[in-house]
């Protein structure tokens, strides 16, 4: 079952700070440009606790981790964070243009504590791969300041919409498009972010008994998340408890008594959304080669029209009509952009068909898991071990940025994809199979800094 629980989050005060300047993207979508920004927007900027500047001399005894453990400590002290008086959930909505559209939409979901799970449980489910790097960085970070500072991304299915309704609606009977937000703050890409705090204990009860027999997909997240198991296992170990230790069921529907994790670190920060609700975009994750010594274009093209049949396209197409071009191709088809020309992809099936029987059954129809099986392993002797070690792929989410790395001479190809469709991420995460890392784009993202679950 999913457990999850309400908390007593540490919030910004928005009477000593001005919150659009303190709340960042997440740590993984920072570049060292925004960093910058974020670290002059406010000496109380959440980046110098999820993801601060190293410094010349920086030892055991003071790095980053220790700073940011400082900047924690100082800022409660200072009453910059105060905590709520009382344990809630938080309903939040996010009003967005889907980017290279003019469509508007709105995403809405609940930050509440979210019990950890081994995917073996079979209650929480992943979607793509990670990178051992990434976690070790933020195990690092959870150990010194004992906070998550920023949430998971949970996807779940509920065609019902039970916990919208309790939310949105019983928590608001006359009326939540009226009702004012506790925070309302627009972000760099123009996205408004609401949040509502809800403190009723009865309609938490009922919310928390709603989700319980939900299984959870990891849309955004999945380093923190794996990240935060071990860190819960190991204190469990600690403390001699079990990570699932059962839970009273009386709790749950106690008016007067709210459910809590058996020992703090336990669970984790995280916003559910309702996958058959409307307003969740994926955006697609091109994919930028790097590196490769002596790389010809006109060999590439040679080796992949063993495997798939290849279409010209014009050489000054810009990225917008590139992107059309892509949109209006096959399902499984793909942009490669060379320094010599760009070329549309369409899968021969018969020829790659053999090269994809390692894959699980479920992934040999998507675009992103041909790319990396057929052209990045086969073709360009890319292994996913390679591309762990060497970091020769950059992933990004603009077509143009993509584009003119190549142009520039900067990147030896890129490959322009098609963005996962949301029923194809539900089938393949709940078959228990794993895509390639960075097949998803899932916009906008969760801002960091809303709410901080504290441990101590």
């Amino acid at each position: 079952m999913a457990r999850l629980y309400p908390f007593r989050a540490l919030r910004y005060d928005p009477a000593r700070v001005n919150l659009e300047a303190v709340v960042t993207q997440p740590y993984d979508k920072i570049t060292p440009a925004m960093q910058q920004r974020y670290y002059e927007a406010s000496p109380y900027n959440l980046v110098r606790i999820i993801l601060g500047k190293h410094e010349p001399g920086d030892d055991d005894q003071n790095n980053v981790y220790t700073r940011a453990a400082e900047y924690l400590h100082d800022w409660r002290r200072e009453r910059i964070f105060a905590e709520e008086s009382v344990p809630a959930i938080y309903g939040y909505s996010q009003t967005y243009v889907v980017p290279g559209t003019s469509e508007t939409r709105e995403r809405r979901g609940f930050i509440a504590l979210g019990h950890l799970y081994d995917y073996a449980d079979k209650v929480v489910y992943r979607h793509e791969q990670t990178f051992p790097k990434h976690k070790s960085d933020r195990l690092a970070l959870f150990k010194a300041t004992r906070a998550y500072c920023e949430q998971i991304y949970m996807l779940y299915s509920d065609p019902a919409f039970t916990a919208e309704k309790l939310i949105f609606e019983g928590a608001f009977p006359n009326g939540f498009d009226d009702n004012p937000a506790d925070l309302a703050i627009t972000d760099e890409y123009g996205v408004v972010h609401k949040l509502w705090k809800l403190t009723d204990p009865n309609l938490i009860n009922l919310l928390l008994t709603a989700m319980a027999d939900k299984k959870l997909i990891i849309a955004d997240g999945h380093h923190r998340y794996e990240t935060s198991v071990a860190y819960a296992k190991e204190r469990g170990a600690q403390l001699k408890l079990p990570l699932n230790q059962p839970l009273d069921e009386d709790e749950r529907v106690s008016p007067s008594s709210l459910p809590v994790p058996a020992f703090p670190e336990a669970a984790m920060m995280m916003t559910f959304v309702n996958m058959d609700a409307p307003g969740i975009t994926i955006l697609p994750t091109h994919r930028v080669v790097q590196g490769i010594e002596n790389f010809s274009s006109p060999d590439f093209i040679t080796k992949a029209s063993a495997y798939y049949t290849i279409t010209e396209l014009e050489d000054e197409s810009p990225a917008p009509d590139l992107v059309d071009t892509l949109t209006n191709s096959s399902t499984d088809s793909f942009l490669a952009v060379t320094g010599d020309g760009n070329y549309l992809l369409t899968p021969k099936p018969e020829a790659i068909t053999p090269l994809l029987a390692g894959l699980p059954a479920k992934q040999r129809q998507l675009g992103v898991a041909q790319l990396h099986t057929v052209v990045l392993d086969h073709i360009l002797g890319l292994t996913e071990e390679k591309v762990r070690a060497l970091g020769s792929i950059q992933y990004l989410r603009e077509a143009a940025e993509a584009v003119s790395l190549v142009q520039s001479g900067e990147a030896n190809i890129a490959f322009l994809i098609k963005p996962i469709t949301l029923d194809q991420l539900k089938d393949v995460s709940l078959s228990g199979e794993v895509m390639p890392q960075k097949s998803t784009d899932f916009y906008p993202k969760l801002l960091s800094g809303l709410a901080i679950y504290a441990l101590d």
